[in-house]
């Protein structure tokens, strides 16, 4: 991954690097609202909403819209993204990387 991509270098106004090991890397994100996490990278992943709310996500030219709700769980493909925080609300999230 090209290092102007990594999450934790594209969007460090909300990426926060927790842990890594050699099969998965843990990041946490906080969006207050109106927040954005510029276009980044992340291999396959799973994120972990510790505070839920409401994300627009771009993504090979589409935007989708996303309630994400506190405690769920959500599997992503790799991806790169950019996200903003749409809601009023902010959105805490634990993003677990896979490497493997």
């Amino acid at each position: 991954m090209k290092k102007e991509m990594d999450p934790v270098v594209a969007a460090s106004n909300v990426y926060k690097f927790l842990n890594e090991n050699d099969r998965v890397r843990v990041l946490e994100v906080v969006f207050k609202p109106g927040d954005v996490a510029k276009m980044h990278h992340h291999p396959e992943h799973v994120v972990y909403a510790l505070k839920g709310g409401t994300g627009r996500f771009t993504s090979g030219g589409k935007t989708q819209e996303m309630e994400i709700k506190t405690g769920s769980v959500i599997f992503l493909e790799a991806q790169d993204h950019e996200v903003k925080n749409i809601g009023n609300t902010t959105l805490d999230l634990i993003v677990m990387e896979l490497k493997k």
